[in-house]
């Protein structure tokens, strides 16, 4: 009996939780439809993936110094070898497997700042190798942005155009990647995969108040804001300062939460600038610890797209310091579309006055999330459904066995 072959791709590993509660989810319905496939991933952080979520990883880049500024010839040089010897690598680990499948994730968005030649360029080697080697490359539930950068703009247009399937988190992902020039009348829209992770018990409504859980992130605007970068870090920095110190000056506890290992700084320099026993950090490394600590809290306010996912899924009022469209999109089709705050002008008196607005609302904003929750888990079942029809029975010849019989 032949085992299936599944490969999966993306940044996982990295520090980024939201990119790896997108791969728990996966290997979640893995390892329910499929019992039998051999899943490995080629990814940021292979030793990482290996340890705790035990399948076999190999590491995305051959050139170990790939996200150091290259400021020296060697590190210049190792690069551009190490470009070209991917495109080998890549190819070869995309030809052992029956599909290659990338869950969620924002691996079609600019909103952040990257290059051309790091994730793009990774991107469109694996659909590119898979459309050669005639094996199915699936875009499953990603997310999607446009760009100024032409580079970036045409390597995310060749990605998607060689994938064998495609489908999105959100319509403004699925309308970004239209807009590229991609024909995305097939592609179909779920949500974002996290909506079908275990959710922890809600906290105790009945004691004491619980904390108030304020996500940070280490935002500098988006891949076309660079040249503004210092000046919206330190803005959002300052605002976000100076909400938490409100809080804490009101009484109330506060619970600094990450979504990534680069917003650590951003927790520290909060930490150290209110200087007060009420505010607090969490050391969370999965969403899972995230919903652990939303769920006993009796509000959110957050940056990170994935905060806001957990927040929203375990039924918690949220606030979200929004820096992407799709941010507002989600909290939008969460029904709490008004409790949004610019990220890039945050104004720390207006901030406060929307979360004394939430908190008021409370009770009600807990109910529809009550309801909106088991319609957005559907969506990504419905995804899953789908999916399966890529995916080899265990048992089944793989395409590579049958293209190799005489």
């Amino acid at each position: 009996m032949t085992s299936p072959r599944v490969g999966v791709f993306g940044l996982f590993g990295s520090g980024n939780v939201g990119n790896d509660g997108s791969l728990v989810a996966l290997l979640d319905h893995l390892r329910a439809a499929r019992p039998g496939a051999e899943v490995d991933a080629l990814c940021g952080g292979p030793e990482t993936v290996t340890a705790r979520y035990g399948i076999p990883a190999a590491r995305l880049h051959w050139f170990r110094g790939e996200y150091r500024t290259a400021a020296r010839p060697g590190d210049l040089a190792g690069k551009a070898v190490g470009k070209l010897v991917d495109a080998f690598r890549i190819a070869a680990w995309v030809r052992r497997h029956d599909v290659v499948i990338v869950p969620g994730t924002g691996i079609l968005e600019s909103t952040l700042p990257l290059r051309p030649w790091g994730m793009p360029y990774s991107l469109f080697l694996v659909c590119a190798a898979g459309r050669l080697l005639r094996t199915p490359v699936a875009l499953v539930g990603v997310g999607a942005s446009g760009t100024g950068s032409r580079p970036v703009r045409a390597l995310t247009r060749w990605a998607a155009r060689l994938a064998a399937y495609r489908s999105y988190r959100d319509t403004l992902s699925r309308d970004a990647i239209r807009a590229m020039g991609v024909d995305t009348r097939r592609d179909e829209v779920y949500a974002d995969l996290a909506f079908t992770l275990a959710t922890p018990p809600p906290g105790d409504s009945s004691g004491p108040p619980g904390p108030v859980c304020v996500g940070v992130m280490d935002f500098g605007g988006s891949n076309d804001e660079r040249d503004r970068a210092d000046e919206l870090r330190r803005r959002y920095l300052d605002g976000m300062t100076r909400f938490v110190r409100a809080l804490a000056a009101d009484g109330r506890p506060v619970r600094l939460l990450t979504g990534d290992d680069v917003d650590r700084p951003v927790t520290e320099a909060i930490l150290e600038a209110v200087d007060s026993p009420m505010v607090t950090a969490a050391a969370t490394a999965s969403l899972g610890d995230l919903m652990k600590e939303m769920a006993v809290a009796d509000t959110v306010v957050a940056t990170r797209y994935h905060n806001l996912v957990c927040a929203l899924k375990v039924g918690t009022p949220t606030l979200a310091v929004s820096y992407a469209a799709k941010s507002d999109r989600l909290m939008a089709d969460m029904g709490l579309g008004e409790h949004c705050h610019p990220a890039r002008e945050i104004d720390a008196e207006r901030l406060l006055e929307q979360f004394r607005a939430l908190e008021r609302n409370r009770a009600a904003v807990r109910r529809t999330l009550a309801e909106r929750n088991p319609v957005l888990a559907g969506r990504v079942r419905r995804q899953f459904e789908a999916l399966n029809a890529l995916l080899p029975a265990s048992g089944a010849a793989p395409d590579h066995a049958r293209r190799e019989t005489p």
